[in-house]
């Protein structure tokens, strides 16, 4: 957090101070996604190739410097990050491609990909002193907070649309997560869970809404650069559902680029369900959709 320089709304540019408790922009709303923004020439002073290779966390908080929470003892933490990149013979003869790499994510303590951005939005609270977190999910996201909160002695309180799946709602449960299961689609689930986010101050780990989201999600990219050498790929494919991962994907790349670790951004994939594609979507016509 200390090379944070400032947060920038990504439709009107307005800046924000970094010590601002603001998740979006107070000028354009809920639209209004917050950047964080660091000061790279800082960064550059203390965070080196050679640094990082001496860290002997293996965890994704070796990157605190670009990151937006404060430097701190991480050793209590779940240990989130530091997930491996295999290499695919295989894949790679069957697609006709020199190179493939397979980053598994699924070693994460809660088996995804989610704990990064959980892992932060667990310190981001713990340093506005909440106590509660909250979230709507169908799973993962959800899971991931419910496992992180807990490590960390927090209280979360999860919303789900009925649909869920039962494996994931009962993961909850052995969290000691308060399970609210909302009778209607994820938009539903959505909407009550900020209402009650709003009410009750809770800390909201909504990815579409929290800025710090995408600051613990880059750290993949982080991992990725760091485990090639920083001889970055020429693509990175990624899944996607409301952007928050390939958002920081890119934003890690970015980074490292900033501060001379890397000497080009990867081309980025996203991959979309077709019956839930509203990025695929927006990006095919140019206009706005909802899912």
């Amino acid at each position: 957090m200390e090379f944070v320089s400032h947060y920038e709304c990504t439709l009107c540019h307005k800046q924000l101070d970094k010590d601002s408790q603001q998740l979006t922009c107070p000028s354009c709303g809920e639209s209004g996604i917050l950047d964080v923004c660091y000061d790279y020439e800082a960064v550059k002073q203390q965070f080196t190739k050679k640094s990082l290779k001496e860290n002997p966390d293996p965890t994704m908080w070796r990157y605190q410097p670009l990151m937006s929470v404060a430097k701190r003892d991480f050793s209590d933490t779940l240990r989130v990050g530091g997930t491996p990149l295999y290499r695919s013979k295989g894949l790679s003869k069957k697609f006709g491609l020199e190179k493939l790499y397979l980053k598994d994510e699924g070693l994460n303590p809660t088996a995804s990909l989610k704990d990064r951005a959980s892992a932060v939005a667990v310190m981001k609270a713990i340093e506005a002193g909440i106590s509660t977190i909250s979230c709507s999910s169908t799973g993962n996201a959800a899971s991931s907070l419910a496992g992180n909160a807990a490590r960390m002695g927090l209280k979360t309180v999860i919303f789900v649309p009925k649909r869920a799946p039962k494996g994931k709602l009962a993961q909850l449960l052995i969290y000691g997560s308060t399970v609210i299961s909302v009778d209607g689609d994820y938009g539903d689930t959505f909407k009550l869970s900020k209402e009650a986010i709003d009410r009750y101050k809770w800390y909201n780990r909504n990815a579409a809404i929290n800025p710090h989201m995408v600051e613990g999600k880059k750290t993949v990219a982080f991992e990725i650069a760091e485990q090639l050498d920083f001889d970055v790929p020429d693509w990175v494919v990624v899944s996607v559902g409301d952007g928050c991962t390939i958002a920081g994907v890119y934003k890690g790349f970015y980074d490292l680029l900033q501060i001379g670790f890397i000497d080009k951004i990867p081309k980025l994939l996203a991959v979309q369900a077709t019956g839930c594609a509203p990025l695929h979507q927006a990006f095919h016509t140019g206009k706005p959709f909802e899912a």
